[in-house]
């Protein structure tokens, strides 16, 4: 799919990392050829945005499905995609028809499977998944708890230059707990782990990464003991990043109290002291991103006793107006916003995109941060609508997208 004529973006408010700026954007061939005060040409295709934002189309790091409708209702041009599939991406052709599956309007980041079948075991070939187009290496929904395995997980990436996503969660403490220790566990008789769990498996792989000289992502870090962790690890220089979803900065494990299996989340929801830690480690830089956790679940997996039901939420569509929220609570400035769901995640990828520079690619949203809406699980884009935010008044959406500067429709 190829841009069909020069596009230029007019009277819009440029998000960039330095702020909000008004300007124009020009881009050509599926790029853009310039940012700020731009003369439209003979030819060019002319938007004019009315005072809306135009932002980098947003990056989605460590999704569990490819569900395109709702990534462009969310105004989400990438994602990077968990192995955890069926098959698991453990094997260069699995990830090389994985990179293409998105495309012409929708590119896929794939993960390579750290270990064969994602079991902990022995180390997938990481070499040739790379050269099939493997932008990381995914430990998937599990902890490796082999400290030996992660250790020469983390050598075998560092000498690929490949960062290793890691499941932050002690699976020897954490069993099969499906909510966090405390009272309100306790009052529904859930089988609960302590949120120290996290903590644990955060210190473990964080020394190993010191020791093997390699980076380090935390897909989810939730608690604020882990979170302390990672800040004092950033401040003497390892190499690790984190990340999180809008559920566990916008809610506790009350979501939980009348058995609501759409909150039934990996790692579970914490208690509210937990929730605010997580919203100042947004704010402090100590969490580099935030994620939709994409992941999609039918009634098979949901109508279920709480116990029984599998973990996860369809997050693309609801991830821009979430995040948005910190802003309007003045947690975090807009620009700040945008590297949290673009420019950070596509640094980590190792793309060109995540952000309005020249030369990089033309995925480009605009965004009207005010419009409001309900989130409703039963008119979800999604394959389902499996959300924590069911029937939550929101704002923001995007109201145009394009992909390598051609419109989504």
């Amino acid at each position: 799919m190829k841009q069909p004529r020069p596009l230029v973006i007019t009277g819009g408010r440029l998000v960039t990392p330095r702020g909000i700026e008004a300007g124009s954007l020009r881009c050509e061939t599926g790029r853009i050829v310039s940012v700020g005060d731009v003369t439209p040409q003979e030819g060019d295709a002319l938007v004019d945005a009315q005072g809306a934002l135009v932002a980098p189309g947003l990056v989605d790091f460590g999704v569990f499905a490819i569900d395109k409708p709702a990534f462009h209702f969310g105004g989400i041009t990438r994602a990077g995609l968990m192995p955890d599939q069926s098959p698991p991406l453990d094997h260069p052709a699995r990830v090389r028809f994985a990179a293409q599956s998105g495309k012409p309007d929708f590119w896929v980041h794939p993960f390579a499977g750290a270990t064969l079948a994602l079991e902990g075991e022995n180390l997938a070939e990481l070499a040739l998944m790379r050269d099939a187009g493997a932008k990381a290496v995914a430990t998937g929904r599990r902890w490796i708890g082999d400290s030996g395995t992660m250790l020469r997980l983390l050598q075998y990436a560092a000498m690929l230059d490949m960062v290793v996503i890691a499941h932050a969660e002690d699976a020897g403490i954490a069993g099969d707990a499906v909510a966090t220790a405390g009272l309100m566990a306790t009052r529904l008789g859930l089988p609960s782990a302590p949120a120290e769990a996290e903590a644990l498996a955060v210190a473990r792989d964080i020394a190993l990464a010191e020791m093997a000289g390699a980076r380090l992502h935390f897909r989810q870090v939730t608690t604020a003991a882990a979170l302390d962790l990672v800040r004092a690890a950033k401040k003497r220089g390892v190499a690790v990043t984190a990340g999180v979803t809008p559920a566990h900065f916008m809610l506790s494990d009350l979501a939980i109290r009348d058995f609501r299996t759409f909150a039934r989340l990996s790692p579970p929801l914490r208690e509210d002291e937990d929730r605010l830690a997580v919203i100042d480690a947004i704010a402090d830089g100590t969490i580099d991103i935030v994620a939709s956790g994409h992941d999609p679940r039918g009634p098979e997996d949901k109508r279920l006793p709480f116990a029984d039901a599998e973990p996860g939420m369809a997050g693309a569509e609801t991830l821009l107006a979430m995040v948005l929220t910190l802003v309007r609570d003045g947690a975090i400035g807009m620009e700040r916003a945008f590297d949290l769901i673009a420019r950070n995640p596509a640094q980590l990828l190792g793309v060109q995109a995540g952000a309005l520079v020249e030369g990089w690619e033309a995925d480009i949203a605009l965004i009207d941060p005010e419009k409001p809406w309900i989130v409703d699980s039963d008119k979800m884009e999604a394959a389902a609508g499996n959300t924590p935010f069911d029937k939550q008044p929101a704002q923001g959406r995007v109201t145009a997208l394009w992909k390598g500067g051609v419109e989504v429709d």
